[in-house]
């Protein structure tokens, strides 16, 4: 018996053993848990086992193309009897305790002949899934009309609908030590950067974690620095966005249960960027781009220039206007710097109220409250009306970054530059945007610069980040992450005219 035990050990089997060992052994794993099904049968003196958890398993199946067809095989129950008779690929085996009990959550089902060397398991699994609808988040008028959803095989599914190339790699990892979740490294084999993929493949491997929430919470494990407010990572609910940059050559990542993929590396631009850029006209294209570059500097800069105008340079502001501010400010019984912080805080929350609500309620709410509270607040002599229209189009100009975690970060900046512009004035504002550059300057997405192309500078890559050139134009990729291969066609073939008599 105690050599028994030694060759277990050394190969990590828990086989051979007899129904009874092991159906104890597995209840004992799932202890207080009436959902594990465990059926012993018998024929001509041998046993045999069944075991699942129902509510993860599909009982049709389990029913109709496993428990039917195995009851009625005559020949002597062994493992390659039971692989031949029963109509169901892939079957595979395992003999380690932890492999049977992960593929059991998952919702595999288990069949095993008494003192076999292992057990023979079946991918039934049931799952509930949300069918494919339009996104949420981000919001688009032109192109696809789908999202992700929670399920990884329909999101893989629509995937390889979008890139149909054998080109493409899925590969499989698993992370998470006491609840494991499968996870997609996707990438284009002959254009993405080697070391990128290898990167990512390695951060994900080395993971050592409990388990994985979402694919938000995963870009944070992975991401470069955990110290910045800023994004590194892109994270999309939006299938053909994701395929787009997939097939330009960089790296996604498809989490399960979770509806939205990672894209990396990805650079400051990536975050300010719409895939409407892509469908409409090029001139079109690249002034929303270029608009929302500008809403980004104003949502940051508007309200602190308020602040340090008027507590500070009384000369900046027109005599006309000086005149106006000065008889809206005369009752306010607040320092400016103090008037802005508390309307920047209400606006947050509304927008928090709006976003936390039903949809109807949060509509009306984030409306309604607006209008009424800003009109009370003016009215009570809380604040200027100045200082609304100030606040108000600051708020507007965060709200047009297509992705909601680069909106939320340009809001939570402009409060530390309003205090710096309150207690310093001007100075304090160039004090703050030397900072944040300073800063940028050091963020990596991936090892890569987040500033690319600006820095480092690289002309070829503008047309791709800060506005959109013709497509015939766009006859190379992103250089500033070096893909493999350089060209996506022939310029001069692209920008021929041909007609129908040539």
């Amino acid at each position: 018996m105690r050599r028994n035990r030694n060759r277990k050990t050394n190969t990590d089997s828990i086989f051979p053993l007899k129904i009874d060992e092991l159906k104890k052994i597995i209840k004992d794993k799932f202890e207080k848990n009436p959902d594990l099904t465990f059926n012993t049968y018998e024929q001509n003196n041998k046993k045999i086992a069944v075991f699942f958890i129902s509510y993860q398993t599909d009982p049709d199946k389990v029913e109709n193309f496993l428990l039917e067809p195995l009851l009625k095989i005559d020949k002597e129950w062994t493992g390659p009897t039971i692989k031949n008779e029963i109509p169901l690929s892939p079957a595979a085996t395992a003999n380690k305790l932890e492999d049977i009990l992960r593929n059991l959550i998952i919702g595999e089902a288990f069949v095993y002949v008494e003192d076999e060397d292992a057990a023979i398991s079946y991918a039934l699994i049931h799952k509930e899934k949300r069918q494919v609808s339009k996104p949420e988040n981000e919001t688009v008028v032109l192109g696809p009309q789908i999202a992700f959803t929670e399920s990884l095989i329909t999101n893989l599914n629509v995937v390889r609908w979008s890139l149909r190339s054998t080109d493409l790699v899925l590969e499989k990892i698993l992370i998470g030590k006491r609840a494991p979740r499968e996870v997609r490294l996707i990438y284009m084999k002959s254009i993405a950067n080697e070391t990128h993929v290898n990167t990512m493949r390695q951060r994900l491997q080395d993971l050592d974690v409990d388990e994985i929430e979402d694919s938000n919470v995963l870009s944070q494990y992975i991401e470069d620095s955990s110290s910045t407010i800023f994004p590194q990572f892109y994270t999309t609910e939006l299938p053909d966005r994701f395929c787009y940059t997939v097939g330009k050559g960089r790296i996604g990542v498809l989490v399960e249960n979770s509806p939205t993929g990672i894209l990396a590396p990805s650079t400051l631009f990536s975050f300010l960027e719409s895939t409407e850029d892509l469908y409409m006209r090029w001139n079109m294209g690249s002034f929303l781009r270029i608009l929302r570059f500008v809403a980004m500097f104003i949502s940051v800069i508007l309200t602190p220039l308020y602040v340090a105008a008027v507590t500070y340079h009384y000369e900046l502001i027109p005599p006309r206007e000086l005149i106006t501010l000065g008889q809206s400010r005369a009752v306010v019984p607040f320092p400016p710097i103090i008037e802005a912080l508390i309307l920047e805080f209400l606006i947050e929350l509304l927008r928090e109220a709006g976003a936390r609500l039903p949809t109807k309620v949060g509509q009306t709410i984030g409306i309604v409250g607006g209008v009424i509270i800003g009109q009370a607040v003016v009215q009570a002599g809380l604040t200027s009306s100045i200082l609304i229209i100030v606040i108000a189009m600051s708020a507007l100009a965060s709200f047009t970054a297509p992705s909601y975690l680069m909106g939320t970060t340009i809001r939570v900046i402009r409060f530390p530059m309003i205090f710096l512009a309150g207690m310093f004035g001007l100075i304090g504002i160039i004090y703050g945007i030397c900072f944040l550059i300073i800063h940028l300057l050091k963020i990596k997405s991936l090892g890569e610069p987040y500033l690319a192309p600006v820095y480092p500078f690289r002309w070829a890559d503008l047309n791709k980040a800060l506005y959109r050139a013709p497509y015939a134009y766009q006859y190379k990729r992103f250089l500033s992450f070096r893909p493999k291969d350089l060209l996506r066609f022939k310029k001069r073939e692209a920008i021929k005219k041909h007609d129908i008599d040539e």
